[in-house]
């Protein structure tokens, strides 16, 4: 596991300026992403379409999704 998901239950992968771009948003665990929209998530400074993806696949993983 690498420290971006230990420290902040975000997934790996997407990348450090999106994974401090959705902790400072509040966003500190997966779970709450569930039901945030992409239009919102792609408004903060960070998250494009790769840090996108990565939750997406994530969500969908746990049964969830973005709105």
């Amino acid at each position: 596991m690498e420290p971006a998901e230990a420290d902040t239950g975000l997934p790996r992968g997407m990348g450090a300026p999106a994974t401090r771009a959705l902790a400072a948003a509040g966003y500190t665990e997966l779970s709450r992403l569930a039901d945030v929209s992409e239009e919102e998530l792609k408004a903060l400074h960070g998250v494009g379409p790769k840090a996108l993806r990565v939750l997406r696949e994530a969500l969908g993983e746990r049964g969830l999704g973005l709105s």
